[in-house]
């Protein structure tokens, strides 16, 4: 996976960021990528001030948003509205970034071409790309900060055979910044899988949970050869870090 440029994200964006799967590793690579049209995938989750959703809910919403997005026919098909915005979002650097909206805020953003995704209580809408330095005004004023968001109880345990998008247990992250994380795996595995695999996990409703791994899972996980997504390093946390692994059970 690459990382965002230094000059031409926001240090307050929180992108998550790679390349895809199978592609070689090195400077080249990342230079190659650095010299295409910039694009990012905007996602904005809805916090309204007497009812925020709780962090897990939102980070699984977050991760289906994307997958609704990369399955939807806008996408798929060769002539599909958002099929070259897509394809050239993932030639270059695969950039996210979360914002929040409330009130008339979000109504706005319902205005706008994208998907919304309902969790149990989270809404996610997630947009076709838009290039780097061209976010529409509607969303280019909303806030990244103010994410914070909490679980009332820890998670269940997840049902078996459900995809899970692992978080590393040694770093602490922003909502935001971790939704943007969450939505990168889904990515990934999304890529790894092969065709009957992802009609499979659309046809169900892109069913999977995010849970925070223990050290010694997160250990064995870290070595499986399964999807992981490593950060920038430009917000939050260092260059470089292992943030979230992808652990669909077709990748076993």
């Amino acid at each position: 996976m690459t990382s965002p440029s230094p000059a031409a994200t926001p240090a307050s964006a929180a992108p998550a960021s790679a390349a895809p799967f199978g592609a070689p590793s090195g400077e080249t690579v990342v230079n190659e990528r650095d010299a295409n049209p910039q694009y990012v995938l905007p996602l904005v989750v809805r916090l309204e001030r007497a009812t925020p959703p709780a962090r897990t809910d939102a980070l699984e919403t977050s991760a289906r948003a994307v997958l609704t997005l990369l399955a939807d026919a806008r996408v798929t098909e060769p002539e599909g509205e958002w099929a070259e915005r897509v394809a050239a979002w993932e030639d270059a650097r695969i950039r996210k970034v979360v914002r929040r909206a409330r009130g008339g805020e979000w109504r706005k953003t319902e205005e706008l071409p994208g998907i919304t995704v309902r969790g149990r209580e989270a809404e996610v809408r997630v947009f076709p790309p838009v290039p780097l330095d061209g976010w529409p005004k509607e969303l280019a004023k909303l806030q990244v900060s103010g994410t914070d968001l909490d679980d009332p109880e820890p998670p269940a345990d997840p049902e078996p055979g459900t995809p899970v998008l692992w978080l590393n247990p040694e770093l602490e992250m922003s909502a935001g910044k971790t939704m943007a994380q969450t939505g990168h795996a889904a990515q990934l595995a999304w890529w790894r899988l092969d065709d009957t695999a992802r009609k499979t996990w659309s046809e169900a409703g892109f069913p999977l949970a995010v849970r925070t791994a223990t050290p010694a899972a997160w250990a064995e996980l870290t070595t499986s050869g399964l999807p992981l997504v490593r950060d920038a390093g430009f917000t939050e946390i260092a260059p470089g870090s292992c943030t979230v692994i992808a652990d669909h059970p077709a990748l076993r």
